[in-house]
């Protein structure tokens, strides 16, 4: 039996987490039994978790957090935003229609209520008495043409392959919207909540001023370089942001990223990786915040470029890469085992059915011979911004060696990653934050014409099936499709995707009121409305 004397930072967090999530004092009880705690520590703890979820937060003081990258072409555009730092920063300022709670619960924001009677015209109810920033009372206009940009092919929308789905958006009246889809999707509140349906006010062209409806007021916006916001003291939401200002920019090395947490110079260092534990375990000068979300990093073959173009190449790479290594080593356990497909066991249309792909170097071997690229050198494009993706990359490479394929790692620079490497270099990583049903998961990243198609997958029959399933009111049917869908991807995408992540983010033990969020790490990148500083 463990006491309570080892007990880490990692694990009370775990236990507020389940907390917060409704599990009973007997569930809690037994979950620390299995992991070896005595009933008398179990209960110790208990209460300590119990007491600090119950403390009323402080209002007043300051912080400044760090992601992990930056660049000049950090944006507070939320049609733009395409990286966890511009999702911190539109969290910071705007609003959206709707919003995803700890539970993974949709819930209303801006809309009062959203109705349909068919899945396909949906009568948006918004609240009143809103206001942006710069005084300018909201309205549905506001959200007509925030929703009407996605469709705009110059605005450049990151989700412009779910938004084309939507055939028309108008006004009712001051206070209501209609939206019309193509084809019924009941998915349609859930995806409203992702963090590019940010709502903007009619007409705005210039975003640096980040003039929205949200928790804080931009003070500051330097791209790639930091973000700085102050309280909004009109928000209208009854529980304002508890804390005066905060400043947001990035550390992209990780060693000082931690070490900006365990000196006090900043209050969160996020996306950690899994080895920093060993320095933050036991160090009282941080916490640990873990969110078990469905992120991932993948290896992307590009489809379409050599050598991914040659039959038999990006399946070589899914029987290369081990996974158990990843899993126990690289990540330290923090993670589950993936198949190559991104709908996580979480998800109720998860496919348990399908198989398992296992580590087989000499069937991998014998693709690659078959594919006559055995003898020849194949480069992958890795970067700190992909998290843990250098560490993968020399798992791939080691395993490589081991049946001659020469495999050479392109390390460069966070810097630039996502709009110079990413989607572009033909075999290269990515990093994809959780996404809450398989039809944003399938339309974002695997539609033939999505903007985020990793290995540029094209099937008709795939791209047919999707509509299928999301205009089905039939829970089994949709089920039964997305499970389908699962396979395919697995078997024909060239998308190696060996694990999903746990995140970690480093805190100031000051640091209270984060609740992991389905929408992805740093609370979903909505922490900053929700923090507090202990007095």
């Amino acid at each position: 039996m463990r006491d309570i004397t080892n007990w880490t930072s990692h694990d009370d967090t775990i236990v507020e987490n389940a907390i917060r999530r409704g599990a009973s004092r007997r569930e809690l009880l037994q979950m620390m039994l299995m992991g070896g705690i005595a009933l008398t520590a179990g209960s110790a703890i208990l209460g300590r978790a119990t007491s600090a979820l119950a403390a009323e937060p402080v209002k007043g003081g300051s912080i400044k957090a760090a992601g992990f990258a930056a660049s000049t072409a950090d944006t507070l555009d939320p049609a733009k935003a395409s990286n966890a730092t511009d999702y911190v920063r539109c969290c910071n300022v705007y609003n959206r229609l709707t919003f995803l709670n700890g539970q993974g619960e949709t819930v209303m924001e801006l809309a009062e209520s959203i109705e349909s009677s068919d899945a396909k015209v949906w009568n948006v109810k918004l609240r009143k008495g809103i206001t942006f920033h710069d005084g300018k009372s909201f309205t549905a206009e506001d959200v007509v043409f925030s929703l009407n940009r996605h469709l705009d092919p110059a605005v450049g929308s990151k989700v412009n392959a779910i938004a084309k789905q939507i055939s028309s958006v108008k006004a009712i009246d001051e206070s209501t919207v209609e939206i019309t889809l193509e084809a019924p999707n009941a998915d349609l509140p859930t995806i409203l909540a992702l963090h590019h349906f940010m709502i903007v006010a009619d007409g705005t062209t210039d975003f640096s001023k980040g003039n929205g409806t949200g928790p804080f007021v931009l003070e500051t916006f330097e791209p790639g370089v930091r973000s700085i916001v102050k309280r909004n003291e009109n928000y209208w939401k009854d529980q304002k942001a508890n804390l005066d200002s905060f400043e947001f920019f990035a550390i992209s090395d990780e060693t000082a990223r931690m070490n900006a947490v365990l000196s006090g110079d900043i209050q969160l260092g996020a996306n950690l990786n899994p080895r920093s534990l060993r320095v933050l375990e036991n160090n009282p000068a941080a916490a640990l915040f873990i969110s078990k979300l469905g992120t991932y990093t993948n290896l992307n073959i590009r489809l379409d470029m050599a050598p991914g173009d040659k039959t038999g190449v990006a399946e070589a790479f899914k029987y290369l890469i081990n996974r158990e290594t990843i899993q126990k080593s690289v990540l330290r356990g923090l993670a589950e085992i993936a198949n190559d497909h991104p709908v996580p066991d979480t998800n109720k249309y998860h496919n348990a059915e399908l198989k398992q792909r296992e580590y087989d170097p000499e069937r991998a071997k014998s693709l690659l011979e078959k594919a006559g690229v055995l003898n020849q050198e194949i480069r992958i494009t890795a970067a700190e911004a992909a998290s843990s993706s250098l560490d993968y990359a020399m798992v791939v490479q080691q395993a490589a060696s081991q049946i001659g394929q020469k495999v050479a790692i392109n390390r460069v620079p966070s810097d630039g990653y996502w709009s110079n490497h990413w989607v572009k270099d033909a075999v290269h990583f990515g990093n994809i934050n959780a996404r809450p049903t398989p039809d944003i998961l399938f339309s974002l990243l695997y539609k033939s014409d999505a903007a985020w198609n990793e290995s540029g997958y094209k099937s008709e029959k795939f791209d047919s099936m999707l509509l299928e399933a999301r205009g089905s009111l039939d829970e089994a049917k949709r089920k039964e499709i997305y499970g389908e869908m699962q396979a395919m991807v697995s078997n024909e995408a060239g998308t190696v995707i060996p694990v999903f992540m746990s995140n970690v983010d480093a805190v100031s033990p000051k640091l209270k009121g984060l609740v992991a969020n389905p929408l992805g790490g740093m609370a979903g990148y909505s922490f900053a409305e929700y923090a507090w500083l202990e007095a």
